[in-house]
This record gives C-alpha cells, sequence and structure tokens, in this order.
C-alpha cells in the first residue's frame, strides 16, 4: 500500500512519494474540471446492500439531485454510494465516483460516468470538498464519520467556506448529536455556533431542498460582491 510505504520510518523514497502524490492530486483536480457543473459529495456506508432501506433513501438523494441540477460525487464503491450515484444516473444526472485502493479491494459500482481511483486517502478526500457545494451524509461507520468531522473542521477553522453539511436521518444521528451538545458544548469544547454547521434532515426531499437553497443563496451572495 502506497500510502503505508510513505508512513513508514524506513521507507527513504520521499522524492518519489511526494511526486506520485503530486500526480494523484493533479489527475483528482482533471477530474473535477471535467464535472463541469455544480456538484454535492454523498457519503453512507459502503455495508448496505441494495434491500436496505438506506440504500432507497441514498438513491432518491442521488435522483432528487440530478433532477435539480447538481452532478453526484461519491466514493464510487457499494452500499449508499452505488445507490446515489444509481439515482443519478435515473435522474439524468452526471454520477462521478472517487474510489480508493484498499487492502480489501473496494470495486467501482456500475453507475459511473467519471471514475477515478486513488493511492493516497488525502489526495482522493480533497477532491470530494473542491467538487462539491456540499455533502450530504446518510449512515455509515468510521469512513462517512471521518468525512462528517472533516468537513465540519474545515469550515469551524475558515480553511474552505461555508458549504452545507446535511446529515439524513434525525434518529440515527440523534445519540450522537446528544453527545456534541451535551459534552463538548457543554464543556466548552465547541462553541454554539458550530452547531449550527450541521442541517439534520429526515428526507431526502428535506436534504436535497437544504442543499438547492444553500447554493441558490451562495450564488446570490457571490453575484453582489463588487468586482
Amino acid at each position: 500500500m502506497e500510502d503505508r510505504r510513505l508512513l513508514d520510518r524506513r521507507d527513504g523514497d520521499l522524492a518519489g512519494h511526494a511526486a506520485r502524490i503530486g500526480e494523484e492530486f493533479l489527475q483528482g483536480f482533471a477530474a473535477g474540471e471535467r464535472i463541469g457543473r455544480p456538484a454535492v459529495s454523498v457519503f453512507g456506508s459502503a455495508r448496505i446492500r441494495e434491500d436496505h432501506p438506506e440504500y432507497n433513501v441514498a438513491r432518491e438523494v442521488g435522483r432528487r439531485l440530478a433532477e435539480a441540477g447538481f452532478a453526484v460525487v461519491t466514493g464510487g464503491g457499494p452500499g449508499v454510494m452505488e445507490a446515489a450515484n444509481r439515482g443519478a444516473r435515473e435522474g439524468g444526472g452526471l454520477s462521478v465516483g472517487f474510489n480508493i485502493e484498499l487492502p480489501h479491494e473496494q470495486h467501482s459500482n456500475p453507475y459511473l460516468d467519471i471514475n477515478v481511483t486513488f493511492n493516497h486517502f488525502y489526495a482522493r478526500k480533497t477532491m470530494f470538498v473542491k467538487a462539491a457545494e456540499g455533502f450530504v451524509i446518510l449512515p455509515g461507520g468510521f469512513g462517512t464519520l471521518d468525512e462528517l468531522f472533516e468537513a465540519l473542521t474545515l469550515i469551524q477553522t475558515g480553511k474552505v467556506r461555508h458549504f452545507p453539511v446535511v446529515l439524513v436521518d434525525a434518529g440515527y444521528w440523534r445519540p450522537l448529536l446528544d453527545w456534541v451538545g451535551g459534552r463538548l458544548l457543554a464543556d466548552a469544547m465547541i462553541s454554539k455556533e458550530d452547531l449550527d454547521l450541521l442541517v439534520v434532515t429526515e428526507t431526502p426531499v428535506e436534504a436535497v431542498a437544504t442543499i438547492l437553497e444553500c447554493y441558490e443563496r451562495s450564488c446570490s451572495e457571490l453575484a453582489a460582491e463588487p468586482g
């Protein structure tokens, strides 16, 4: 694994690694340019199957985003990713997958119009942010939580402009949000304004409406800026 070799203190090929990482970033940026329209990144579990309720939710999210004029970007794999890409295809939109090479191989799903496989998580994760006007996050595991908290950190620290981070399925996320409010906020680890970085929705209709509203407001603010 490229990342493992890079992080191994005994590997001295730092220049070679840096060159390959740079090439991977360029590959990702080129793929982003091919999207050619506003996009939304959708995250969630890779482990669910087609008969799981969340698969249908993700599929509807993808379809509604496509019908609203957005490209749909996912990690390109199975589960929620496949469902969102499938929905994008069904909605007549552009379906994008930024996949990752893993020890236990993650195959690309069959619903991708643009498909790029990365060796490095950091290059791949940059593309999710670079390409997107917002994140829609469905129930998932460590990888999903990683994307959620990284997005919140980037916005909180001003590294990226404030884009919508929309959680779908309030019941699933409520225990986590209760802990964030009951411990992090109560212990002054975050501020009250930080809680406003998240929008919790119950349905695909609400999630896509939130993304669309934020995008239209952002476009209006940009148009009003001088010069």
